[in-house]
């Protein structure tokens, strides 16, 4: 799925309209069916709406809205910010509509800031009365708007603001520019859900806009009326690589060898867990490559696990002897694909086994923690050319790989994943806040799952495991697979945080729950796609 600019969204809906024939009342119709029948099941127990309109096109949306939820049962009563001879276009063919299919629906013309004031409080909105209100429809404003807000929108906003009821937020919550990157933004209305339509903006996989869902709904417009832009995805449509059904004879030579290289004394459980993650993402085999005297400690993780100790040096760290002669060769014996870096240390020959492994290997291989660290200041080193190579730094590593500062890296994260992983010609995984996978030929997926529970040691060694297991199970789809590895350790730990706590989540705890992340579906049955939370 497409992530657009509010120009590509513009354009989307001109294409629909004059080269596939669609009337705009089509897809106004199709967008308000659609709030309405998320409204109706997201909020079951709400019996009274009130829907918040702007004179534009997201207030038709939310007129039509008003008038499906009518026609459910439901209580309705439209707040117009405008008079409504001030309507135009489609969105006055929805309120022309909604007056004569739902004569009963009360409808109020508001002009000044008093005005509404009096409307909220003779609708009790304002909790003057009362709990009058079970739920409130943001169709103020929506894609096309630049902010900020001024007049009576802001004034609506700040009484929004006050409310205790849930907020639907029609397309985008109304004075937030869908252009923006930023985790946050002052001066937009508050929301408890988004209902976005054809495909998500910018906005909606950077912003923060709600701690409920964020969905898009289809409403008719082509995947051909939808232009080609610069690259950028959502993560969540690779899931389904994830749900091809197995093939009924299968054997575990069909679902790839993953080699875990790492460890050291002190740091076992790193290469523990990212082998354990690999078990349960799927991959046939297992083995840990860890040094001698940490064996035990790894193989105890789980019976399944192989383990292969490693000649180590005087600190506990690998040693170069299991990179020269026959080492490499034994190392690699029937292994699909490798996994370097958790628990490796920067300690003894530590590095200087990461980069001759890399310079070495064909096989597709995986790079995180101290595997990445030992190409601090020699990132010319790392090239994916003819060969798949996948790097998963947080933005301190990336900082260093790129030789530029944190803040520099949090610039512009979406411009240099995709400079670094073109020229290195390689994905990146540019750990973070919305975590970005970038590919060798310039395209960038946005991930919208995961939670703060993950801020903790080993959820990177949990990743580093997904992500060489799907790659050995779907090694002729490498864009998908990793795409769908960053998406299901997200999700994966928004299970856990739902089932238990986002303080008391360890990284081991989103392995667990990685069963409940394969059999989720992004299209609910009502054909809306969840960008963002949990059904």
């Amino acid at each position: 799925m497409r992530v657009l600019t509010a120009a590509e969204m513009g354009e989307t809906d001109r294409r629909t309209v004059e080269q596939f024939g669609v009337p705009l009342a089509n897809l106004m119709e199709a967008a308000g069916r659609a709030v309405a029948m998320f409204c109706r099941r997201q909020y079951p127990r709400a019996e009274r709406v009130v829907a918040l309109c702007g004179k534009g096109n997201n207030g038709g949306d939310g007129m039509v809205a008003a008038r499906v939820l009518f026609g459910l049962g439901i209580q309705v009563t439209v707040v117009l910010l405008g008079k409504a001879a001030d309507v135009k276009g489609e969105a006055a063919a929805a309120l022309a509509r909604l007056r004569s299919e739902a004569e009963d629906v009360a409808l109020y013309e508001v002009e000044d800031e008093d005005a509404l004031k009096r409307v909220f409080g003779e609708l009790g909105i304002d909790g003057s009365a009362g709990d009058c209100v079970d739920l409130l429809l943001d169709a103020v404003v929506g894609t096309g708007f630049k902010p900020s807000l001024r007049g009576l929108p802001a004034v609506a906003r700040d009484e929004v603001h006050r409310l205790k009821i849930p907020v639907v937020a029609v397309d985008l919550p109304s004075g937030w520019d869908a252009d923006s990157t930023a985790q946050t933004v002052d001066g937009a209305f508050r929301a408890d859900a988004v209902v976005t339509f054809t495909a998500p903006k910018l906005a909606h996989v950077f912003g923060y806009m709600t701690a409920g869902p964020v969905v898009v709904a289809g409403i008719g417009s082509p995947d051909a009326a939808v232009p080609a832009g610069d690259g950028l995805s959502w993560t969540g449509s690779s899931k389904a690589v994830a749900e091809r059904p197995r093939d009924p004879n299968s054997n575990k030579g069909k679902f790839g060898h993953v080699l875990v290289i790492g460890g050291s004394y002190g740091t076992a459980g790193a290469p523990a867990m990212a082998s354990l993650a690999a078990l349960r993402t799927g991959a046939g085999l297992v083995t840990a490559g860890v040094p001698k005297s940490v064996v035990n400690v790894v193989a105890g993780v789980t019976p399944e696990l192989m383990v292969m100790p490693l000649n180590e040096g005087a600190e506990g760290a690998l040693a170069m002897a299991n990179v020269e002669g026959a080492g490499l060769d034994a190392l690699l014996k029937r292994m699909t694909v490798v996994a370097v870096g958790p628990g490796l240390s920067q300690r003894g020959d530590a590095g200087a086994v990461v980069r001759e492994f890399a310079a070495k290997v064909t096989l597709p291989m995986v790079v995180d923690a101290d595997g990445l660290n030992a190409f601090d200041g020699r990132a010319e080193l790392l090239n994916g050319a003819g060969r798949v190579l996948v790097l998963t730094p947080h933005p301190g590593e990336m900082a260093r790989l790129a030789r530029m500062t944190v803040k520099e890296v949090e610039a512009d994260r979406v411009g240099l994943a995709r400079r670094f992983a073109t020229e290195h010609k390689l994905t990146l995984v540019l750990k973070g806040w919305r975590t970005l996978v970038a590919h060798p030929d310039g395209r960038v997926a946005v991930n919208t799952t995961g939670n703060p529970a993950m801020a903790k040691g080993g959820s990177g060694d949990i990743l580093t495991g997904i992500v060489a297991a799907m790659l050995a199970q779907y090694p002729s789809d490498v864009v998908h697979a990793v795409e769908a590895a960053v998406y299901l350790h997200g999700l994966a730990a928004d299970f856990a945080a739902r089932a238990m706590d986002e303080h008391t989540v360890l990284a081991t705890d989103t392995v667990t729950h990685l069963s409940d992340a394969f059999r989720y579906r992004v299209q609910d049955e009502d054909g809306l796609t969840w960008i963002c939370g949990l059904r």
